[in-house]
């Protein structure tokens, strides 16, 4: 089983240097993809434009999906995947870098258990260039325990999955959930009784900038935290007690922490 698609998404934000970046690290895989599915949320920079232009002369593998108009990361992702033509679906971010031989490592997982629905795998984050790491991100290994985690954080790193498109599609797929259309799909995948697994293994270097953290608040992203909570108490995920508590967790550090405490806060609890 070595046919698969990668699946990603380019906005206005998007650059077109990090792109390059991402699809070099993707063209020299130790194992290559069959497919590689871009779609363009809504209206780009002409420079990114051009990018995609000289990517879609370097291979045929590369399919182009564009939106007139931006539709966030959840939708953009669940028409990406309708355009998959395989059964396993690598996850990218088209800012990051992947490692040499994550797409071997991920494959050999899904050989070893055909019950396997996702894999994903821990992350690096990075500062203006790879070899500038400076914190990880890591995830726990087993199902029972990705099961628990996911109780209280998100359990994968969504851009070092790999799933089974079918498996995906059995829990509803990719919907749109305010910067958790991830978490929701998980959330999804464990009501459905899915397999999950993370590789030990850095998989994916992850750009980051002094504002990443900071950026993480606000009464917005506070609700649909506390929503994906409450939507895990209502299908018996959670008890009346966990919600609260993580509820309350979450309105601290999203809504009354300054961004400075909201970083630290990050970096010392939820980073390594």
């Amino acid at each position: 089983m070595k046919e698969f698609s990668v699946l990603m998404s380019v906005y206005k934000n998007s650059k077109a240097d990090e792109l390059a970046q991402c699809m070099d690290s993707l063209f020299n895989q130790t194992v290559k993809a069959s497919q590689y599915v871009l779609v363009i949320d809504g209206p780009v920079s002409e420079e990114l434009k051009n990018e995609i232009e000289k990517l879609k002369d370097k291979t045929a593998e590369l399919e182009v999906v564009p939106f007139e108009i931006n539709q966030g990361l959840g939708i953009a992702l669940c028409e990406g995947m309708k355009h998959c033509r395989f059964e396993l679906v690598a996850r990218m971010d088209t800012d990051d870098i992947a490692a040499p031989d994550r797409f071997e490592k991920q494959l050999a997982c899904f050989v070893k258990d055909e019950s396997l629905s996702i894999c994903g795998g821990n992350m690096a984050e990075f500062q203006k260039t790879v070899d500038n790491v400076t914190s990880h991100r890591i995830v726990p290994e087993k199902h029972e325990d990705i099961c628990k985690f996911l109780k209280s954080r998100c359990p994968f790193n969504h851009m070092t999955v790999m799933f089974r498109k079918s498996e995906v599609e059995r829990a509803g797929g990719y919907l749109d959930w305010y910067h958790n259309e991830d978490s929701y799909l998980w959330v999804r995948m464990y009501l459905a009784g899915c397999k999950f697994y993370n590789l030990q293994d850095i998989l994916v270097y992850a750009r980051i900038d002094e504002q990443t953290f900071r950026r993480r608040g606000g009464r917005k992203y506070y609700r649909s935290e506390r929503d994906l909570f409450r939507f895990m108490r209502k299908n018996k995920i959670i008890s009346l007690n966990k919600y609260n508590k993580e509820r309350f967790k979450r309105y601290v550090v999203y809504v009354l922490m300054t961004n400075r405490m909201r970083e630290w806060a990050f970096k010392k609890f939820v980073r390594e």
